[in-house]
């Protein structure tokens, strides 16, 4: 079947890095072939990272996964008093670092520590089915030999439920007890939604509540919450989360402080393609905005396209997209976001093997190594204990034609 013209005008655009509109990405995504877009995909992703693909030394923190909102495509949360519902201490915090990390004790002074550098999962959360939860604390599994999982990890992730009784000051001092424990990791925490509700809980601004973050020791935001930015469709599936205003609003004022952050988004529900669009032209405006403004350093490092998963949750009737639109969304993403440097496949959501084919569709990040310490996919339908060796990335890179490079937070190469 031979490709129309209209398909080859922005081919070519694509191909000589002329921005596309919305309607050619609409056509684009509609009629192109598969191959298309994986072809245009990949010339873009070798023309930004040439032949790499990045991957860290991290693991997942998860104080808990009790909610105040209620979102119909969650799996993750749980109301407060639910037998499935952790809600960790600072000091089991610390364990679990301390485990994650190799490191056997702490600093007695917390405030003695968290002065940083100043540039630095949509979670899905409602379970409604019978799935028993293992909470993340402790878990540990041998990495074959040779192998090596977090040690020394450089970024710790920290995410969550948005919990009813925390304040900022109590995620303040996470952060500092964090950094105490592992002060050479990149501390990468909150999203939007998380911090949005801690800062006005506090009655603080935005800018004073990642102020005082960051002077804890917050280096980096991730790009959760973010879910679908059309208004409408966001009152459907979650009606009393943090707006869409919110998440611009916290991810333009991080930029403007030097935080770098990432974007995401829930794809694969009861979206459609106008959506999606709309979705990625609102990041890439912010994106124009934050470079503009700022240093590039300290905008949207990465874009992660988030897969629902229909495990245990309100909205599980409606399936699972195949893993030809995975392709696609990975492919469009990366021809649509000109300006944002890394499109990540995170390989916790899509499995190992679609990981490594997405590396044929534009993708130049797979996260991590995680270390089995995330349940908010494990807990919709993926992976029960999420754990990748540096040799297991290694590989997929290697067959996929690649080279796997280990970077830090911030896509320096280690």
């Amino acid at each position: 079947m031979g490709i129309s013209k209209e398909i080859e005008r922005i081919a070519h655009k694509v191909s000589d890095d002329i921005r596309i509109t919305p309607a050619e990405a609409l056509v684009l995504w509609r009629e192109a072939p598969l191959w298309l877009l994986g072809e245009l995909a990949v010339g873009r992703k070798e023309r930004v990272s040439g032949t790499n693909v990045f991957y860290n030394r991290n693991f997942h923190v998860e104080p808990t996964n009790v909610c105040v909102f209620n979102c119909e495509f969650c799996s993750y949360r749980r109301p407060k008093g639910s037998p499935e519902a952790w809600d960790y201490s600072l000091e089991e915090i610390e364990t679990i670092v301390r485990e994650k990390s190799g490191s056997k004790k702490a600093c007695k002074d917390s405030s003695a520590c968290g002065q940083s550098a100043l540039d630095l999962a949509a979670p899905q959360c409602e379970a409604d089915g019978d799935v028993q939860v293992v909470p993340p604390l402790g878990d540990k599994q041998e990495a074959a030999k040779g192998d090596v999982l977090s040690p020394q990890a450089t970024e710790v992730h920290i995410v969550g439920g948005v919990h009813p009784d925390h304040d900022l000051h109590y995620y303040v001092e996470m952060i500092r007890r964090v950094k105490n424990i592992i002060p050479t990791a990149t501390v990468k925490a909150f999203t939007a939604i998380e911090l949005s509700y801690m800062i006005r809980k506090a009655g603080l601004s935005v800018t004073e509540g990642l102020q005082l973050l960051q002077r804890a020791g917050m280096e980096a935001i991730p790009g959760g919450g973010a879910e679908i930015f059309d208004e409408t469709l966001r009152a459907k599936i979650c009606p009393d989360k943090g707006s869409t205003a919110e998440w611009f609003e916290v991810h333009r004022e991080a930029h403007r402080l030097g935080i770098p952050t990432n974007a995401t988004m829930l794809y694969g529900h009861v979206e459609t393609l106008e959506h999606r669009i709309d979705h990625l032209d609102r990041l890439r405006r912010q994106q124009d905005e934050s470079t503009l403004l700022h240093v590039e350093q300290s905008a949207f490092n990465a874009f992660i396209p988030l897969k629902y998963r229909n495990r245990n949750n309100r909205m599980s009737d409606i399936g699972e997209v195949s893993v030809v639109e995975d392709l696609k969304t990975l492919a469009m993403s990366r021809i649509y976001l000109d300006n944002i440097p890394h499109i990540k496949a995170y390989w916790v959501m899509y499995g190992k093997t679609i990981t490594e084919l997405a590396l044929a569709f534009g993708a130049d990040d797979i996260d991590g190594t995680i270390d089995d310490s995330t349940k908010i996919y494990s807990m919709a339908g993926g992976d029960a204990n999420p754990t990748m060796t540096v040799a297991e990335i290694e590989r997929m890179a290697q067959n996929a034609g690649y080279t796997a490079v280990e970077r830090d937070t911030f896509y320096n190469a280690i």
